[in-house]
């Protein structure tokens, strides 16, 4: 469910026509909803509510002050990826013992300045990096709380591209040689093992890979508590999917998830981390676009956006559908076409949709593309000298810029000149 509904033939963003943001913002633009995205946190934490646990927002998704400071307030935690990331969870006023530190790359700076601020894990993804969190944690003379990812070996059955669990996947430390890297971890100086870690891919719709990977993870906390460890603790990831389409078929709900991690590891006793983003800001955001030209071709019909891949990149890249519709919403019965929907970036890429069924649109007709609001504006790029484009955060009828287009000066002004030049 979501929060952008038509009424009397117009798009809303909860009670703000989405053509008065437009209008006053200008497009492309991005637009999120306050109530979808508590909604769908709180659905989580719901879920959860069985046993201990924490609700860690997947930066990643959508990073914008707003949002986060938005969810932190309502007990989010923040899963982070990068040093970028931790501080812009410490600005939105994250205390640090509610942030996670994940990622495969983990620099020494960024270890230390975790140290420093405060962190409630790191998730270690490989020896070499167990050993330098151990030697940074050391030399600063404090203990980092580490869980160790661990790869089940599971196949997710989704897009290659963001399958994370099998063993070909660049993440984590090979589930078999689990007891070896603990046994390590716990000789290590710097190093307080609380748990494990396990995510195993993104835009999941089905709950079985994820049973059978918590099935192993339950295992292996029976195994390395009778080594001798302290488990108290199981990240889980996220990778829930959502509904990019309006089909009848839906992926399960966050209500089902909890219920099957209770199946799964309840008796464990340890509290649960989650990592949702996808699912918490995806149905929360819309990207809205104006209609440039329509374009007769050679056996196909062309619908030419002021949005472009840069502001969208996911169709580009991932092959992903999008649901494009009318903000003046089509009156009834209106025959559709089919029409490649397209931006002006100069690349045959910079499709968003190919014979898509569309209700007929005119040169500044608006449209929105749902589903918008995890991947979308933090993959943004200025390619082509496109300026990033805006992003609005609605609440209520109210509705407020919360990150401003950048002017074409601003973006070249951001360019230096040798000396010679």
């Amino acid at each position: 469910m979501d929060h952008f509904l038509y009424r009397d033939g117009q798009l809303f963003a909860e009670d703000v026509p989405v053509a008065e943001i437009a209008a006053a913002v200008g497009t492309p633009v991005y637009i999120y909803s306050t109530a979808t995205l508590l909604r769908h946190y709180r659905l989580f934490d719901e879920a959860l509510s069985w046993g201990p646990h924490l609700v860690c927002y997947a930066m990643k998704a959508a990073s914008n002050q707003a949002i986060l400071k938005t969810l932190a307030e309502a007990g989010a935690g923040m899963d982070v990826v990068s040093g970028g990331e931790y501080a812009r969870a410490k600005a939105a006023g994250v205390p640090g013992e509610r942030i996670v530190f994940s990622g495969v790359g983990k620099t020494r700076e960024e270890i230390r300045t975790a140290l420093e601020g405060g962190i409630r894990q790191f998730n270690i993804e490989s020896e070499p990096e167990m050993r330098v969190i151990s030697e940074v944690a050391a030399s600063m003379g404090v203990i980092a709380p580490v869980t160790v990812r661990v790869n089940p070996d599971v196949d997710a059955k989704t897009h290659a591209k963001i399958a994370t669990g099998k063993s070909e996947n660049k993440f984590g430390i090979p589930i078999a040689r689990a007891r070896e890297v603990y046994a390590e971890a716990a000789r290590l100086p710097g190093l307080k093992v609380i748990g494990i870690d396990v995510h195993i891919g993104s835009q999941l719709t089905d709950l079985e890979p994820f049973a059978m990977a918590y099935r192993k993870v339950a295992e292996l906390t029976e195994t390395l508590r009778g080594d001798g460890h302290e488990i108290s603790r199981l990240d889980l990831g996220g990778g829930l999917g959502i509904p990019y389409t309006r089909s009848n078929e839906a992926p399960p709900l966050p209500l089902e998830y909890g219920a099957m991690i209770e199946r799964e590891l309840g008796h464990l006793g340890c509290e649960i981390e989650i990592e949702p983003g996808r699912l918490i800001a995806g149905n929360a955001g819309i990207l809205v676009s104006r209609v440039i030209y329509l374009k007769e071709g050679e056996g196909r019909n062309f619908l030419i956006l002021d949005a472009a891949m840069n502001d969208l990149i996911r169709p580009a890249m991932y092959e992903a559908h999008h649901d494009i519709v009318p903000v003046s919403e089509a009156a009834p019965g209106v025959e559709q076409q089919p029409f490649d929907v397209v931006g002006p970036v100069c690349e045959s890429g910079d499709t968003f949709a190919r014979a898509r069924d569309l209700a007929p649109l005119a040169p500044d007709d608006l449209v929105a593309f749902r589903s918008a609001g995890a991947y979308g504006a933090v993959m943004a790029s200025e390619y082509n000298t496109r300026a990033l484009i805006p992003e609005v955060l609605v609440k209520d009828d109210q509705f407020a810029v919360i990150r401003p287009r950048p002017s074409f000066d601003d973006i070249i002004n951001r360019d230096s000149l040798p000396e010679w030049l």
